[in-house]
């Protein structure tokens, strides 16, 4: 199979003085106590949980939204939020830019992440991933059959599911073709009746005279000089967060239809894209 991993654009060269890295190791030390206490929050409701409700997830979402508020308040980064709410049954898929995206995409709604399997072996964001219940899939083709079926069982049970459906991170600045493979699941009849759909277009804005892409994580960049850059910004830009109107599963005939619906819209309302 081949590397879906985006490499389109050069990365900005954005160099960082004295200030910069010293307010980078303030908001480090910051954001790694928020995301400590959260951690332990998190593990107290999921034992609660357990013991309470079977396991079910109830109060423990509302631990990750606040943590990842938390988190944007100290980066100091404008999350600016519209669109209607989606009730009942469903799903979302967003544009992915960095892994901001998963502090901005939480704060906000109570969401699950399908995230690639190596996430879960990655230090520190792989057991962040695992406490938040992300569900992890292997990119290959030949267990699509399988994950379709491990997320129709999710669907099934309510769970809110949230797929990058671009399968790569980019600079922000476009939105690629949509991968159709796991919108099979969206399909089944299982869960097709009453599910639905709900496009999320994420904005990033730079900080003023920054390169538009300053937000991007992408290609083979690093994290850590990435983070120092993010964290150590003097003045931070601002993410908008667009939900667009749900599209119902049951009025597709198939997973490229209903992909291609839910792309044109996502991408109508990004400002950058191609």
């Amino acid at each position: 199979m081949s590397d879906p991993t985006w490499r389109g654009a050069e990365p900005p060269v954005i160099p960082l003085g004295w200030a910069d890295y010293l307010r980078a190791g303030l908001r480090a030390v910051l954001v790694g106590a928020a995301l400590l206490v959260g951690i332990v929050a998190k593990l107290l409701v999921l034992v609660g949980e357990r013991l309470l409700c079977g396991g079910r997830r109830i109060w423990s979402p509302f631990v990750t939204q606040l943590t990842c508020r938390l988190v944007l308040l100290i980066l100091r980064l404008r999350h600016e939020v519209r669109g209607p709410r989606m009730g009942g049954r469903g799903a979302y898929v967003a544009n992915h830019s960095s892994w901001l995206d998963i502090f901005v995409l939480n704060a906000r709604r109570n969401v699950l992440f399908v995230s690639k399997a190596e996430v879960a072996g990655w230090p520190g964001i792989g057991l962040l991933a695992k406490l938040t219940g992300t569900v992890f899939i292997r990119r290959d083709r030949r267990e699509a059959a399988a994950q379709s079926g491990v997320i129709e069982t999710r669907l099934a049970a309510g769970d809110r599911l949230l797929f990058f459906p671009e399968g790569t991170s980019t600079d922000g600045l476009r939105v690629l073709p949509f991968k159709t493979t796991l919108f099979e699941a969206f399909l089944s009849e299982g869960v097709k009746a009453d599910l639905q759909l709900q496009p999320v277009t994420v904005v990033y804005h730079a900080p003023p005279e920054m390169a538009p892409a300053f937000y991007g994580w992408w290609g083979d960049m690093a994290l850590a000089p990435h983070l120092l850059r993010v964290l150590g910004a003097r003045r931070q830009g601002r993410v908008e967060v667009i939900y667009h109107a749900p599209l119902k599963a049951s009025d597709f005939a198939g997973r490229k239809p209903l992909a291609r619906a839910a792309e044109a819209r996502l991408r109508a309302a990004h400002p950058f894209a191609e």
